[in-house]
């Protein structure tokens, strides 16, 4: 099996999950949770999700704890991406080769789209203290929020917007990258380790894996931008110069900026090559990930 039936498999089995998790149908409030289906069911890749359940199974893990943490991690990266496309961000209209949420369901249902999925991510994963009641799955708790609230993604959103149109030096760049696209990343990976038992050293370099994945992902996202056709990328090219984004490729230029995601991209491999344990299926994911094309 190649891998990239291999990666339909996982495709599948994430979707199961994520399935299982949404919220039923009411008749008064059918409307946001259609709105929250389409959002997070509509040709996703699964990136995090997948790569948690390969985290948590590289260190052993076993059993069903993995599964509200890999529904709402879905959830969040959802959420991030409605409120992202809202007018007040960058006002895209196209989202993974469809209508984004906003512009199918309104401006209004697109924010309360966003608000219900966060929060029914931290109403899943408490569904987690049901499996197993413990520090490790406390500890996974902490890093979801963390990483998913003010000193991660959020605070890397918040940097994004109020340095728009302005120059910034690489720290600011190096910060908003880091936290807007690799804490989910960074997420997803410490998660699996720490529900599946890996000690602190093995927590600490995942975490690391996640940073140089997530840097390298958001440059070639960068790139991208410029290079892909939307019917390619399933989202409108040219967006972030539309919106005076600050992008690597503004910054350092394309052939630099695509030398610096090789860089990236390698430590990472060196780092998940150094660990005592091993997943070839993660290795090459992280791989198609940073040489995507879509």
């Amino acid at each position: 099996m190649d891998f990239k039936q291999m990666m339909t498999i996982r495709v599948n089995d994430v979707e199961v999950i994520l399935k299982n998790y949404l919220p039923a149908d009411e008749k008064l409030t059918f409307t946001i949770t259609d709105a929250m289906k389409y959002s997070t069911l509509s040709n996703g890749k699964r990136i995090r999700a997948i790569m948690m359940l390969e985290s948590y199974k590289m260190f052993n893990g076993d059993g069903d704890v993995i599964n509200p943490f890999v529904a709402a991690i879905e959830m969040i990266h959802a959420y991030s991406l409605v409120h992202d496309d809202l007018p007040a961000l960058d006002n895209d209209e196209y989202r993974r080769g469809a209508l984004s949420t906003h512009a199918k369901y309104g401006e209004a249902m697109g924010i309360l789209c966003g608000d219900a999925l966060l929060n029914y991510a931290f109403e899943t994963v408490a569904k987690a203290f049901d499996i197993e009641c413990n520090e490790r799955v406390a500890r996974a708790f902490k890093v979801l929020a963390t990483k998913a609230g003010i000193t991660g993604m959020i605070g890397g959103q918040v940097v994004d917007v109020e340095t728009e149109g302005r120059e910034i030096d690489a720290d600011t760049m190096m910060f908003i990258h880091k936290n807007k696209t690799a804490a989910l990343i960074e997420a997803s990976l410490m998660i699996g380790a720490i529900l599946a038992g890996a000690n602190e050293d093995e927590i600490a370099k995942v975490e690391s894996i996640g940073t140089n994945v997530g840097l390298a992902f958001q440059i070639q996202d960068d790139i991208l931008d410029v290079t892909s056709t939307t019917e390619e990328l399933g989202k409108p090219v040219g967006s972030d110069d539309k919106n005076n984004k600050n992008t690597y490729v503004k910054y350092k230029g394309l052939e630099e900026a695509k030398r610096e995601v090789e860089e990236i991209s390698n430590n990472a491999i060196e780092t998940i090559d150094s660990l005592s344990v091993t997943n070839e299926f993660l290795r090459e994911l992280i791989k198609s990930m940073i040489t995507r094309k879509k």
